[in-house]
């Protein structure tokens, strides 16, 4: 008697991408474990029973099945039978955990934006604003700060006139005090900072106000602590880290041998998703790509033969993936050798950053602020840092005289490096603003690192949080911080030219120690901006200086205004008649009131 055959439920579709991919019926798991000869899904909804969520061998060593019985909120690893051993692994990409040394979450992409159609403000308007979640504000002193304690604050820096802030890394770290720099989960964010929808809440809530939202990302070591990526499936050679690593004397950082191999498919996308993560799906508005000479060269440095060719490529090419997805989104290289090459488009040879911070910049500055006695201050190295600018682009640069790394490893805020355990005092609030006005007006992005502005002693250390209450022993310095950003930002229409391309320092005194350059945009009234720096410790009743234009030139900030410390002398600086007659290789001049370690900021009405 014939038999009817019975058919075999078809298996779902499996959704496309990597790690844990949620839909209306279930979640997709792919791995990639080339040497691996099993892989199965275990957690708490299988008793950790690695025979009944197997996964099926795709191609090229990657792995995937789909499951109806599992959505967001599992728990979840990798159960990996190799010929090493049996091993239990965290998804690479999970993008959340329940702690670095935890399990996965499967995560539930989907999250209310709302009303949320930022739009990038244009790169020569930024201001931005580098802190750390979890000493920026930490209201308990139990644990850390979170994102939700950042969003407590945002009003102070929307008034300050901030429009971007940096982040610095908050990728799942072990324990909960870090920098960040030490990212074990390079997907998943931070569990103490309020974990993945702590972030997307922050990031809404800064568009909100205006804020653009700038990510710190690490891709020069992975780990090294609590970190599953090392010799993942089991494979490795010479005790190297595996399938993710360079097994070689290319594995060789500053932070450990666990350089990822840039040189691998896998690998080189598993590292521009990362990127495009964040940009796409969490609408990060730009990535700050952390040392990045370490990505390039294994030892950092310009020595051609420990060039890493891979690492160059593998950054062009997610600029590249950038640039053609969403060109307004600012991507910002730490390299610190001064190459023109890193913020050169790629069709011209070069890495496709759209800016990079200026080591020509922090270091001549800093130096010049610090420098005990005025006679050995440089005007001709200020004004080469003022100048300096990458492939005749003047925002190719950010410009800073303190972030994360100038205010630890050995240093010290700028107050505190000039008169150590007095920065309150008027030697170092008079030098640290004179480098404040420096930063908000040369050509370039200005970058200001957190708590600058109240004047923030001692180093930076990731168990020490901002003391808000110096914001308002020095509410008068965070005003002086919000006139300049104002001025820098054009508010009042007084000062186009701090927006614009072009610079001339037209006026060098190293006897005096005094320096003045011009910002121009399209020029003329309401536009050309004169800043007049003095780096010494004498006044000048009417110092004379060649101005570009006839008619009256207005006094638009005085640093020494009283009202912004009254400690400040509170010099008169008046406005001024240009006068007819050549002076700096100008066709007019004039003169003002000149207070010590002070600068002025001048300009026509429009």
């Amino acid at each position: 008697m014939p038999t009817t055959a019975t058919s075999t439920p078809a298996a779902p579709a499996l959704q496309g991408g990597m790690g844990a991919r949620p839909h209306a019926g279930g979640t997709t798991f792919r791995v990639w474990a080339p040497a691996a000869t099993a892989v199965a899904l275990v957690g708490p909804f299988n008793d950790w029973n690695a025979t009944t969520h197997p996964l099926r061998l795709e191609t090229e060593g990657y792995w995937a099945a789909d499951f109806a019985d599992l959505g967001p909120g599992a728990e979840y690893k990798f159960h990996l039978t190799t010929p090493h051993g049996e091993l239990t692994k965290n998804d690479p990409y999970a993008r959340e955990v329940t702690n670095s040394a935890g399990n996965s979450l499967v995560f539930d992409p989907d999250f209310d934006w709302e009303d949320d159609q930022f739009q990038m403000p244009a790169w020569n308007e930024l201001v931005v604003y580098e802190l750390h979640v979890g000493t920026f504000y930490r209201p308990d002193p139990e644990r850390p700060g979170t994102f939700y304690d950042v969003i407590e604050k945002l009003d102070y820096l929307r008034e300050l006139g901030i429009n971007a802030i940096e982040i610095m890394p908050a990728t799942e770290f072990p324990g909960s005090l870090s920098w960040g720099y030490n990212p074990a989960h390079p997907f998943a964010i931070e569990t103490d900072y309020g974990g993945p929808t702590g972030f997307m809440e922050f990031i809404k809530q800064a568009h909100r106000r205006g804020i653009a939202v700038i990510l710190d990302v690490v891709y020069n070591h992975f780990g090294p602590g609590d970190l599953d990526l090392w010799q993942f499936d089991g494979w490795q050679e010479d005790g190297g880290g595996g399938i993710y690593f360079y097994n070689d004397w290319r594995a060789e950082t500053p932070w450990g041998h666990n350089r990822p191999d840039y040189g691998r498919e896998a690998v080189r996308r598993y590292i521009c998703d990362n990127a495009l993560m964040w940009l796409e799906d969490y609408r990060v508005d730009g990535l700050r790509c952390d040392a990045i000479a370490h990505i390039r060269n294994v030892n950092g440095t310009t020595d051609p033969d420990h060039d890493l060719p891979d690492g160059w490529s593998l950054m062009k090419w997610i600029n590249e993936e950038v640039r053609a997805k969403m060109p307004w989104k600012i991507m910002i290289a730490e390299d610190l050798l001064g190459n023109e090459y890193i913020t050169r488009t790629p069709e011209e040879g070069g890495q496709g950053f759209s800016t990079q911070w200026d080591a020509r910049f922090v270091y001549p500055i800093r130096d010049a602020l610090t420098t005990p006695d005025d006679a050995d201050r440089s005007m001709a190295a200020v004004a080469e840092a003022v100048g300096y600018c990458y492939n005749h682009e003047a925002f190719q640069r950010v410009v800073y005289t303190e972030s994360h790394d100038e205010v630890a490893n050995g240093k010290a805020r700028v107050p505190e490096e000039i008169m150590p355990g007095e920065a309150a005092s008027w030697f170092p609030k008079k030098r640290s603003t004179l480098g404040a006005a420096l930063v908000l007006t040369v050509p370039g992005i200005p970058m200001i690192f957190q708590g600058q502005p109240m004047l923030a002693d001692g180093s930076f250390s990731d168990d020490l949080p901002l003391d808000w209450a110096r914001g308002d022993e020095h509410a008068g310095l965070v005003r002086l911080y919000r006139d300049l950003i104002a001025l820098r930002r054009n508010f009042a229409g007084h000062t186009r030219g701090l927006l614009g391309q072009h610079v001339e320092v037209h006026h060098i005194n190293e006897e005096d120690k005094v320096l003045a350059f011009i910002r121009r945009d399209q020029g003329g009234p309401g536009d050309t901006t004169v800043v007049l720096c003095n780096f010494a410790d004498r006044a000048h009743e009417n110092y004379r200086l060649g101005l570009p234009r006839q008619g009256r030139w207005r006094v638009r900030f005085n640093s020494d205004w009283a009202g912004y410390d009254q400690e400040f002398g509170n010099y008169e600086s008046v406005d001024c008649q240009a006068e007819t007659g050549i002076y700096d290789d100008q066709p007019f001049h004039g003169t003002f009131g000149l207070a010590p370690y002070s600068v002025l900021i001048i300009s026509q009405e429009a």
